[in-house]
């Protein structure tokens, strides 16, 4: 086990005393990260404690003194912490002077890949299920803890909190429970006026969570067809059960390079014909740092041949972001084809060393700049996903 990891795991607090071990986070990875947040100001408008670290150590502080958080199981207790302790990492990049007063646009967003990187480079967070299930619950918690006090601005709530709560479905410890905890908590550790205006905008949006039935669980859908238009932001009723006129399945493999995407298609879809970027590079002597244009077309043209003759196949490149794989999966649906992510994770230290053996090996600089990149497939993008460790 990583040794960062056992020493941020040891600062949490637990039953009897819950006593934060401040000191001994300062002596992790975190440091230079905890001096950076100390100079990262805030709007007094609505921080008027002052600084991000200050913000962050009240909510955590806040955080263990609620009776809900102190009844969760021992793990869930661990990753709400974590989130809270994350929770606002984002605004270090984000944070600038705009309108005269400081703002931190897309904090969140930003700091839920900050801290999925930091979890998995710097504390080995990755490459089992129950790793892979706490990194993510704590990066989905950060990534949607601004989402319940503007739930109003929202352009369609319901949908918002269902397509939330969906992620439970790949993250077993998630659920809007939890949100609403660290929520809470964000809301009590600061210095704010109208704090009791936004506490009850919370309580409402939790209140209509509950009563679409996601509180606790992702929504029942009735067919994976129904539930992907739904989540996809089709306008279609959520309890119709769509008529599905897809032809067979294209499965999209995600996933840095080095994890063991070609091994693992190799014992599991030997019979599948493949799209395979990395053939293609091989094929048009083209190396991966490279522009890679040509490297794309030719690719779309082969799995436009696959379509047209209703193949089934396989799309095997990285895909790490949600726009890249949106381009490929709207040329599969136009087609008419189902599509199923499957994103594959490996440690960070058998990653390495599997790409230095590559005949073309990858630049550490390049992985490490997917991995600050990197968002996993959520349940939204295809009518199937899977998270898979190898």
């Amino acid at each position: 086990m990583n040794e960062n990891w056992n020493r941020l795991k040891q600062a949490i607090p637990c039953a009897p005393a819950w006593e934060i071990h401040w000191k001994i986070l300062a002596d992790t990875p975190l440091k230079p990260y905890i001096l950076t947040m100390k100079q990262t100001k805030q709007n007094p408008l609505w921080h008027g404690e002052g600084d991000v670290w200050t913000h962050t150590k009240m909510v955590c502080e806040e955080l263990v003194t609620e009776e809900e958080y102190r009844n969760l199981p021992q793990n869930q207790q661990q990753i709400v912490f974590l989130a809270a302790l994350f929770h606002d990492i984002g605004k270090i990049p984000c944070t600038r002077w705009g309108d005269g007063a400081w703002v931190s646009p897309n904090h969140t967003l930003v700091g839920s890949k900050m801290a999925r990187e930091l979890l998995w480079k710097y504390f080995a967070v990755c490459g089992t299920k129950k790793l892979q299930n706490m990194r993510e619950c704590i990066c989905t918690l950060i990534r949607n803890h601004s989402v319940p006090i503007h739930i109003l601005d929202q352009k369609d709530p319901e949908r918002r909190l269902i397509s939330i709560a969906a992620q439970g479905k790949l993250i077993p410890d998630f659920s809007l429970t939890l949100l609403k905890i660290l929520v809470r908590a964000d809301l009590k550790g600061r210095i704010y006026e109208d704090i009791n205006d936004s506490l009850e905008m919370m309580e409402l949006c939790f209140l209509s969570a509950d009563e679409l039935g996601v509180l606790k669980s992702a929504y029942k859908f009735p067919s994976l067809n129904t539930e992907h238009a739904y989540l996809s932001g089709k306008n279609v009723w959520r309890e119709q059960d769509l008529y599905d006129d897809t032809w067979g399945e294209v499965i999209l493999i995600s996933g840095l390079p080095g994890t063991g995407k070609d091994t693992w298609l190799e014992q599991h879809h030997s019979g599948l014909p493949m799209v395979s970027l990395d053939q293609i590079r091989t094929e048009l002597g083209i190396l991966p740092t490279q522009p890679q244009g040509k490297v794309i077309n030719e690719a779309r043209q082969r799995a436009k041949e696959f379509l047209r003759n209703h193949q089934p196949f396989v799309w095997n490149a990285t895909n790490t972001t949600s726009m890249i794989r949106r381009k490929q999966i709207q040329l599969f649906e136009q087609y008419h084809a189902s599509v199923k992510i499957v994103f594959l994770e490996t440690d960070w230290e058998t990653e390495q060393t599997r790409n230095i053996s590559r005949k073309n090996e990858v630049p550490q600089t390049a992985i490490e700049k997917m991995l600050k990149d990197l968002e996993l497939p959520e349940m939204r993008e295809a009518q199937r996903v899977e998270w898979l460790c190898v």
